[in-house]
């Protein structure tokens, strides 16, 4: 059955979610299904849910037209989101004012994986679902992944399941709950409730649902295109259930950077950067065409606006039409690691992205599609992304994985792992040394990490 219109009981707060955790990610080999039943599984969801998803002028797109006075292009009803010009000023990077499109998606979703012990092991309720966006149909998401306009049911389709487990969780269910951004260069101030519920015997899964250990799922976060963003992005905000990061001795939970010293740092970066952004109409955003299959920049580069006809068998409404940003190029976003007197510390940038309500998140070492910098000088090249290719070979982990295929249509990212030494360059004043504790303490709140950084925090904590 499904838990659509589910009240839970009530449960009081679990004292010891990180040691349950760490017995969930020891289960490699599963529990309520095998791995190789796993496999099985994903691979007829996959044939089960077929879509269909082809590129069409624009003039075929259904409940979707551009603004006769702005050239904003809006649905119909006002709902879902829209896609408009954006002027910025900054001064951060190497261009210092620019315009573009973006999306406005005003709307806060709910992004939720409900957790469930088997035989006393926590298992995540994970979904496999169909995005128009994605390079490969299914991938794995959390329980609900669903914007407001998609669980008010304005598409006119069928209900989200599980819904009433994150809208309404009863006393000490709640895991996790914390509002996050998403891409702050291609989204304005967009941001989703990640949530972690516990519920109990009563949530069965359904037809598109199963129940995994963590471990499994660390699992397949090291296949390409598997684990979807928004999965990766809740996963990031549990507990970290390894306690003090591997650290042992007289050590342990020191850092090179005490915790003050981070906050300050994070609050002058926001207070002193000044990104000044103005919503512009898209009909007059400089160098950018229209053109009747896609709005694309003047040079080719970055992103283009495109829209898609899409037909699933596995979604709320069966056929549907809209609008995706298609990037130009693949995405690379790499994490420097080391020890630092025995401790692991990761390096984080503080980036300044037009579409963050807060200036100034912390980011990847290296967050950039090479291509869109191939014209600038080696000066203006992104700090260490030379470094990154270079040391590329040793990556602890690199994985092509999707970013939000509900509204980036093939858009990827290679994201990697690399562990260096005490010889690695000293930083400047974008960036810092953290501990994981202190990463996992600053993703307790809202708008301290962008997305890009906290997949690569899932992938770090699975290795």
């Amino acid at each position: 059955m499904t838990a659509t219109n589910l009240v839970l009981p009530s449960r009081t707060a679990d004292p010891d979610i990180t040691s349950r955790l760490a017995a969930s990610a020891a289960a490699v080999e599963g529990g309520v299904m095998s791995n190789a039943e796993l496999f099985a599984w994903l691979d007829e969801r996959q044939r089960a849910q077929r879509q269909h998803v082809e590129r069409v002028p624009f003039a075929a797109l259904r409940g979707w037209r551009f603004d006769y006075r702005t050239g904003d292009l809006r649905h119909d009803s006002g709902r879902f989101f829209s896609v408009r010009g954006l002027a910025v000023r900054s001064d951060f990077g190497p261009a210092r004012t620019w315009s573009q499109p973006i999306i406005q998606q005003p709307e806060i979703g709910i992004l939720g994986i409900a957790l469930r012990d088997f035989d006393g092991v926590p298992h995540l309720l994970m979904q496999a679902k169909s995005e128009p966006g994605n390079v490969n149909g299914v991938q794995l998401s959390p329980t609900v992944q669903a914007t407001k306009s998609n669980y008010t049911r304005v598409h006119g389709g069928s209900a989200v399941p599980y819904l009433d487990s994150f809208r309404r969780p009863g006393p000490g269910q709640v895991v996790a709950d914390v509002l996050q951004s998403e891409q702050g260069s291609w989204f304005l101030h967009k941001r989703n409730r990640n949530m972690v519920v516990q519920v109990g015997p009563e949530v069965a899964a359904g037809e598109n649902f199963a129940w995994l250990t963590l471990g499994q799922v660390n699992l397949l976060l090291r296949h390409d295109n598997v684990v979807n963003m928004d999965a990766r992005t809740v996963l990031s905000c549990l507990p970290d259930w390894r306690g003090a990061e591997g650290e042992s001795g007289e050590n342990a939970g020191w850092s090179l950077h005490p915790d003050q010293e981070i906050r300050t740092w994070i609050t002058r970066r926001r207070a002193e950067h000044e990104v000044s952004v103005t919503p512009i109409p898209l009909a007059q955003t400089p160098g950018w065409l229209r053109t009747p299959h896609a709005v694309t920049h003047c040079n080719g580069l970055y992103f283009d606006v495109v829209a898609v006809d899409v037909s699933s068998g596995g979604r709320e409404v069966p056929a549907w039409s809209q609008p995706l940003l298609e990037p130009r190029g693949m995405g690379i976003a790499a994490l420097f690691v080391k020890r630092i007197d025995g401790v692991p510390h990761a390096l984080l940038r503080a980036r300044a992205e037009p579409g963050f309500l807060d200036v100034v998140e912390l980011g990847p070492t290296v967050q950039c599609v090479p291509e869109n910098y191939e014209h600038l000088p080696e000066a203006d090249q992104p700090p260490y992304l030379s470094q990154v290719l270079a040391r590329r070979r040793n990556a602890r982990y690199d994985v092509v994985l999707s970013e939000e295929g509900g509204r980036f249509r093939h858009a990827q990212s290679h994201y990697m792992i690399i562990e260096t030494d005490g010889d690695f360059p000293a930083v400047s004043d974008e960036f810092r040394w953290l501990t994981l504790r202190q990463i996992g303490e600053l993703l307790r709140y809202s708008h301290h990490l962008n997305v890009q950084a906290r997949t690569l925090v899932t992938a770090l904590r699975s290795l």
